[in-house]
């Protein structure tokens, strides 16, 4: 597990699996859905992670089934199950020593439901994040962390993206931005590439100046 050595001017980070876990919340919600659907959900559920719903539903191109329809409902349960939505070690600390300028959350969730889950876990809410309303092409497509980047008033090459999800690190890849893996949800079978920056959770994780606009991560 290891961490970059360079200095960034902003920090991007996923949402879900990656500053705090929905995912036991989450799966509840599509494993009813997907029954309803005839669906497999052993083989289903694995499919949901790190991409906008609308665009989960869309792929399974299901006879006579609306995706966007079925996305907003499914969206409007996710809402309803947010008890034991928990953040990730180490992320309310971290997060609140970053400039509140130089970081945001990029999810593939939409507003609504990403500020209720991070009510839920307990988490700062940015004053601007990028939702999955706010682009027309959700990861893998770079366009949110471009965006956020755009925001944030840097260069995407000049942020890290802490991401948990193969989508978003795709994203992020696309983007031109370095990316620190997120492990702590990850099950025994996943496998992150041995050449990536990787790190269970953010407990020892620190940051420090390193010249004017810019930091770097360290542990304590």
């Amino acid at each position: 597990m290891t961490l970059p050595t360079r200095s960034y001017a902003a920090f991007l980070f996923d949402m879900d699996g990656t500053i705090l876990t929905s995912i036991a919340s989450a799966e509840r919600t599509w494993t009813k859905w997907a029954i309803a659907h005839g669906l497999d959900v052993a083989t289903f559920l694995p499919t949901i992670h790190g991409v906008q719903s609308v665009e989960t539903v869309r792929r399974l191109g299901l006879p006579g089934v609306d995706p966007v329809v079925e996305a907003a409902a499914i969206t409007a349960a996710e809402m309803e199950d947010v008890e034991d939505i928990t953040p990730i070690r180490g992320a309310a600390d971290f997060l609140a020593t970053l400039p509140a300028w130089r970081w945001t959350i990029v999810t593939s969730a939409p507003r609504a439901l990403a500020e209720r889950r991070l009510a839920a876990a307990g988490l700062a809410i940015p004053a601007q994040f990028i939702a999955a309303e706010d682009v027309a092409n959700g990861k893998p497509a770079p366009d949110c962390f471009l965006l956020a980047a755009e925001r944030l008033g840097v260069p995407a090459s000049d942020c890290l993206v802490f991401e948990d999800a193969p989508a978003g690190i795709a994203a992020a890849d696309a983007a031109g931005s370095d990316v620190v893996v997120i492990t702590a949800t990850h099950g025994r079978d996943h496998r992150v590439d041995a050449a990536r920056h990787a790190i269970v959770d953010y407990d020892g994780v620190e940051l420090t100046a390193d010249g004017p606009g810019r930091w770097r991560l360290g542990r304590e």
